[in-house]
């Protein structure tokens, strides 16, 4: 079963937002991880090891008792992308309900998921995050070895070994293709050399999503603008995002869209680089409002705009439905842009009026349904032959 859900009251998604900037907010009854944003599995002394009775996982209406936990995968918490911007929703979730026990731990390696979750899982917290598909088969591991016990995955569906739904697993899914549509979309208005690039992570079918929603959007504007296209392989390669860029650009790219977690960051340290040697060339951020996070690009003025994909709402959202004793086990969450679940950054200095009226058209038809935008190659292939 597939739901949606609305957005959060603004002030509380604006408050967000700019707690995704820092990792260095202690209001919160529970620690929250001072020192393990190293990238060190380091989290002896920030778990709580009293241990929670799991049962009922039904708190008081202020929360008291109840635990929300998450565990990263190898970009850390402060990658400036997915994981952070999970830790804001989570941080966001603590402080509104200030009796609640929120915490992370940091993944070093793909080795450390399993061990991390099953930590969450002996120490009996309430609700359990893996934050990224690259956990899916540890956390159907940890979860029905923990079958009392509520799990949450973002970015992808965990079923058992039958293909069947896991009762005790919540599946965070986002319509990724949609706002990558309309960050294709201000590319190809933006463009002066009618050529933009994509920086992928991990070649997989998620991936694929922010790729194809992309190039339609680009294409929706002008079918005969090029794109190149390369994937890192990896989420956590700075540098590597950093050659690719520098590929791209070289070849002719001006605009350069990035789905690829800490490696997209060596996007921006290019841009900035070729911006301040003469060029003008522009990165597009993703997951959160990229122009807000601190990195080494802050205040170079490189990020034309950013999909944002509301990570934080969907932690936020499911921690506060299972801490009111609704947990949606086996069901699938999805955010989409009917619901603000993903969408264009409200950082839009750098984007023209002509661009976001063609945004805001363009938004209209997807959710009406008169654009269904493409996820996969297949799709891509037979929508671009029907323009």
């Amino acid at each position: 079963m597939k739901k949606r859900f609305t957005v959060l009251m603004s002030s509380v998604l604006a408050a967000t937002v700019l707690a995704a900037c820092g990792n260095d907010n202690n209001e919160n009854t529970t620690p929250v991880n001072e020192g393990n944003n190293d990238g060190n599995n380091n989290v002896e002394e920030n778990v709580d090891n009293e241990g929670n009775n799991n049962e009922g996982n039904e708190a008081a209406g202020d929360g008291a008792g109840f635990s929300s936990k998450m565990v990263t995968d190898v970009g850390g918490v402060d990658d400036r992308s997915f994981n952070e911007s999970a830790w804001a929703g989570l941080t966001m979730f603590g402080e509104d309900f200030p009796e609640t026990e929120v915490d992370y731990i940091q993944s070093s390696d793909s080795s450390d998921y399993a061990p991390n979750l099953n930590r969450l899982a002996r120490e009996g917290t309430d609700l359990t995050f893996g934050i990224g598909f690259l956990m899916e088969d540890a956390i159907r591991d940890v979860a029905q070895q923990n079958p009392d016990q509520y799990f949450a995955i973002v970015d992808t569906v965990v079923t058992d070994e039958n293909g069947d739904m896991i009762d005790n697993i919540a599946n965070i899914t986002f319509a990724e293709h949609e706002g990558s549509f309309l960050a294709g979309v201000i590319a190809a208005m933006h463009t002066e050399t009618n050529e933009v690039g994509f920086i992928g992570g991990v070649e997989s079918d998620l991936i694929k999503k922010f790729e194809n929603g992309f190039k339609a959007g680009v294409h929706s504007v002008d079918a005969d603008i090029e794109i190149a296209i390369q994937y890192a392989q990896d989420f956590n390669d700075a540098s590597l995002g950093q050659q690719i860029a520098d590929g791209m650009y070289a070849g002719g790219a001006d605009i350069i869209y990035h789905a690829a977690g800490g490696t997209g960051n060596g996007l921006f340290t290019e841009a900035i680089d070729r911006n301040e040697g003469g060029e003008t060339v522009w990165a597009i951020g993703v997951d959160q409002d990229q122009a807000l996070t601190e990195g080494d690009w802050s205040g170079g003025n490189v990020i034309l705009t950013s999909m944002v994909k509301r990570v934080d709402q969907s932690v936020y959202t499911l921690s506060e439905q299972t801490m009111n004793g609704d947990f949606p086990g086996g069901e699938v969450l999805e955010f989409a842009l009917e619901d603000e679940g993903v969408g264009i950054a409200e950082t839009r200095d750098n984007v023209s009026d002509e661009a976001i009226d063609a945004v805001n058209d363009f938004r209209d038809q997807i959710i009406n349904g008169d654009i269904v935008v493409p996820q996969t190659d297949d799709e891509y292939d037979e929508w671009y032959s029907s323009l």
